[in-house]
């Protein structure tokens, strides 16, 4: 819809531009993981312009079974309350676990960079009011797919352990 002067379409621009710029830093986290041996998901969480926290998955890195990428940018932003009107950014649609969390939490819109891999989570979070956006970027597919030619028995274990019944 179009209101005056083509402000709802430039508003629309400006929010997928900003959408943009903060999945490139949560691309920066999945890259980093990658160098670091790890499996490739990075996230960022936004509140009102600024990024309040950064994190990637480190269960390789950790050998630590919780520590998504979500979640590990949860806990760096350091925060005691809750995460009302926040923006997570996550370069994979969130799995139950982080879904989960963004709930808990109070976390109102999620962005993933690809949501093939966590349909049944999206609903979730969708079924408790999370606005979820895909941004279905061939870049996170990408990331994603080079870690599994790399480590294919890596990435078949962690699907095991994230959720059997899922994949």
């Amino acid at each position: 819809m179009r209101r005056r002067g083509g402000e709802r379409e430039d508003e629309t621009e400006g929010v997928m531009k900003r959408d943009l710029e903060f999945m490139g830093a949560a691309m920066e986290e999945a890259r980093a993981g990658l160098v670091e041996g790890g499996v490739p998901i990075g996230a960022v969480l936004v509140e009102e312009g600024r990024i309040i926290g950064r994190g990637r998955n480190r269960r390789v890195q950790e050998e630590d079974q919780l520590i998504h990428a979500e979640i590990d940018c949860l806990r760096n932003a350091r925060r005691t309350g809750g995460y009302a009107g926040t923006t997570l950014y996550s370069t994979m649609m969130p799995c139950y676990l982080c879904a989960g969390a963004a709930v808990q939490f109070g976390i109102k819109r999620v962005v993933a960079g690809e949501a093939e891999s966590a349909p049944e989570a999206r609903a979730f979070m969708e079924a408790h009011g999370i606005d979820v956006v895909d941004l279905n970027l061939a870049e996170a597919k990408e990331i994603l797919a080079e870690f599994i030619r790399r480590r294919p028995g890596l990435w078949d274990r962690f699907l095991a352990e994230v959720s059997p019944d899922l994949f």
